[in-house]
């Protein structure tokens, strides 16, 4: 007799809560004092490829293995998803890196949220309409008549400079001001010379246009191609499939992956309350061992496994893009002008490199782009830099989780950093587009090196 998914799930939770009634499971999943505070959780996402590690755990099994009984729900935008994880109705979310470090130290809505758990590497792209495209294209070198990539802000430059000149506004989309996105557009057009403005909360501007010669504000991620086909923003930098969507309806060019503009950056976490930390420790590193798993299913072999996991997201419930658009790049390539598709092995990286490790100095980086951009409106010390990375990165956590699949057998030691000896600081980072090296270990130092953006005692 054939018996639904959605029975055996509930068969299988039943018999769970019977067992543990009696003390009956294997300790190998229920170590003594190990089990989950809570079984039952809502987890949220937005839809874009690198949710994966979500979609992952559920459908490979990894959280019931952990004891734990998820639903995925899709948010409709990066504040509604964070306000719920805030207020409780979610338990935790896929979350832009930014987010919990703005929450943390106030900018917009302030909350203690703290993450456990790195999603991926990379996995962004900026996107011109293709009038705008078709203007840089004459300030761009060519080879065997396709563009030489990476392509640099100082070509879109002549054409800020027209927009000006006729008194035009040039705007641009992200999708949050403490997203990846802002700060990457923002290094990236920063880099060719385009100023793209600057926050002042102090004064109660937070629109980030303050001295702008582009202009960029908030589009929801999968609603970026249909807002440039109208013409109301000329590009944008967004996640996947969102460039790769522009390419296939013909109505923009993505000119460069974040991959280009900062080899390997850190770009989504999974974040909870820190007083749903508190209160629930195994279920918070019981769920980071479930994604854990999921993410060296995703990089596995050379990337085995991942046209399966196309399928899995292209699903309604998941990202609902059509497959084709999504493997576009998850698959190992991605496609710049139409026809002009490059090979770009680690475009998304979800467990090589110790993507999922939390480093302290991950969260630094986007403190200072905050610091530069205004959103921190008075200067630091660098201390105060290193606390607020140790409130709400925790690589602690992380670290139990990553042991305990290593004593299960689940997972080898060689694919994780040596805890013994790790610091959270990765080594200073020199693959940027303007070729300025970070240290997360001298933030101060770091901003000093920009000729455009806030710095030392500085302030608007």
């Amino acid at each position: 007799m054939m018996l639904s998914t959605h029975w055996l799930k509930h068969f299988k939770r039943t018999l769970c809560v019977a067992m543990s009634s009696i003390t009956l499971l294997s300790t190998a999943v229920f170590a003594d004092g190990d089990w989950p505070e809570k079984e039952e959780l809502k987890l949220g996402f937005i839809k874009l490829t690198d949710m994966a590690p979500l979609a992952i755990a559920y459908e490979k099994g990894y959280f019931e293995d952990e004891g734990l009984y998820v639903t995925l729900e899709a948010q409709a935008n990066w504040k509604v998803l964070l306000d719920r994880v805030i207020d409780g109705q979610l338990d935790g979310a896929h979350m832009l890196a930014g987010q919990p470090l703005g929450a943390t130290i106030g900018f917009g809505t302030q909350s203690h949220i703290v993450t456990a758990f790195s999603m991926d590497l990379n996995g962004n792209g900026i996107t011109v309409s293709n009038d705008i495209w078709a203007q840089m294209k004459q300030h761009i070198p060519h080879e065997n008549g396709k563009p030489v990539h990476p392509i640099k802000a100082d070509a879109l430059k002549p054409v800020v400079d027209s927009y000006i000149a006729q008194g035009k506004p040039f705007n641009m989309g992200m999708v949050f001001p403490v997203s990846t996105h802002n700060y990457e557009l923002r290094y990236w057009l920063a880099a060719g010379n385009i100023h793209p403005g600057f926050y002042a909360p102090h004064k109660g501007d937070i629109s980030g246009q303050i001295d702008a010669q582009a202009l960029l504000s908030v589009t929801p991620p999968p609603q970026m191609p249909a807002t440039m086909e109208a013409g109301t923003i000329y590009g944008y930098c967004v996640g996947e499939p969102w460039n790769q969507q522009a390419v296939f309806k013909g109505i923009g060019v993505p000119v460069i992956t974040d991959y280009e503009i900062w080899k390997d950056n850190p770009e989504k976490v999974f974040g909870v309350s820190k007083e749903w930390a508190d209160k629930n420790p195994n279920t918070h590193k019981r769920l980071v061992k479930a994604l854990i798993r999921a993410a060296m299913w995703l990089d596995a072999n050379d990337n085995a496994n991942r046209p399966e996991a196309v399928k899995i997201l292209a699903k309604p419930q998941y990202v609902g893009a059509d497959a084709d658009v999504i493997a576009n790049s998850m698959t190992g390539t991605f496609e710049y002008e139409k026809g002009d598709k490059r090979p770009v092995p680690d475009f998304n990286v979800f467990f090589r490199y110790y993507a999922t490790y939390p480093y302290y100095s991950d969260a630094i980086w986007y403190l200072t782009q905050m610091r530069r951009w205004g959103q921190i409106s008075e200067q630091k010390p660098d201390e105060w830099y290193f606390d607020v990375a140790e409130k709400v990165y925790r690589p602690d956590i992380y670290a139990q989780a990553a042991q305990d699949l290593i004593e299960e057998g689940l997972a080898s030691a060689d694919g994780f950093p040596d805890f013994a000896s790790e610091d959270g600081f990765r080594a200073p980072q020199t693959h940027f587009i303007d070729n300025i090296t970070y240290n997360g270990k001298a933030p101060n130092a770091y901003l000093e090196k920009f000729s455009i953006g806030l710095k030392g005692e500085q302030t608007l």
